[in-house]
């Protein structure tokens, strides 16, 4: 069953399920993905006794803009300040924050400025805060061919195409990013339906150009834009899940990142699961989450 609960700038859609008073866990899925991510996670935790809430992320399924007016942004400090407001109106205790791509942005984002308000992180793929000031310095061929996508949304005709063809572009991105992952055409129709939300393009042409300086932010998040240039630190305990197979963001990019952790901390690479890691090895979050939440 759908919930919302309205923060300052959104009606956030989520799933919730588990015992109410149970220890917190909050799983936030990526781009191009919704809550069904965590299909095979969510119920595993619930029925471990935690309370479990799975949002939709602003641009995606029933979540919505309160304001007609409010900046359509999908920058990183717009992602993770609206996680920190949901925790604020669920009124959640020490959550566990698991999340990969933009959810594990959004997870990095608070455990690294509110981490009074975290009680553990499982962060996909890394330290997920983005150096927007060196993000324009060329990387490896192999690596600028893997973002092609990104340079596609930098365009009007990539925003057209995104526009078109949302269901089959995403449904790419699914394939060359998990190539060992098996899915039918319903389990991805159960998502794509989540793509149709009216500010789906909006953030996500903004997202992607933001993190390259070629698009303006929402000024309500420009101090927390400025602190996260400063790529803070994460003292939260945290494990990391790397899938071994990942096609746009390998597994050699975080094995440098333990720098960016000054607490308790675990890197795993998962065999064989790629990009969609909860929906690959769901068992691999499901432990993560129970280590540090006891």
């Amino acid at each position: 069953m759908i919930k919302t609960v309205r923060t300052p700038v959104l009606d956030i859609a989520y799933e919730e399920s588990g015992p109410a008073d149970g220890r917190p866990a909050v799983l936030m899925h990526g781009f191009p993905d919704d809550i069904h991510a965590y299909d095979d996670v969510a119920p595993a935790l619930a029925a471990a006794g935690y309370r479990v809430v799975v949002p939709y992320l602003r641009g995606y399924g029933p979540t919505r803009f309160l304001d007609p007016a409010t900046p359509r942004s999908g920058e990183q400090a717009a992602l993770g300040h609206d996680l920190y407001d949901l925790i604020d109106a669920l009124d959640l205790k020490a959550p566990i924050l698991a999340g990969y791509d933009w959810g594990g942005r959004a997870c990095c984002v608070v455990s690294a400025l509110w981490p009074e308000r975290v009680g553990g992180l499982v962060s996909i793929t890394g330290y997920n805060i983005q150096n927007i000031a060196t993000a324009n310095q060329p990387q490896s061929a192999a690596a600028e061919h893997r973002y092609w996508y990104q340079w596609y949304f930098h365009t009007e005709r990539g925003v057209a195409g995104l526009t078109q063809n949302r269901g089959l572009l995403c449904r790419l991105l699914w394939e060359l990013w998990s190539p060992n992952y098996r899915f039918s055409d319903a389990d991805y129709a159960k998502t794509a339906a989540a793509f149709d939300n009216p500010d789906f393009v909006a953030v996500v042409i903004q997202s992607y150009r933001h993190r390259y300086g070629n698009a303006p932010g929402d000024p309500r998040y420009a101090a927390i834009e400025a602190r996260l240039a400063a790529r803070p630190p994460i003292s939260v305990p945290t494990v990391v899940l790397h899938g071994a197979a990942d096609g746009v963001g390998p597994a050699v990019q975080s094995e440098g990142h333990a720098r960016f952790f000054t607490g308790p901390y675990r890197r795993e690479v998962v065999p064989v699961a790629g990009h969609f890691l909860p929906r690959e090895t769901p068992d691999a979050v499901v432990k993560a989450v129970r280590e540090l939440g006891g």
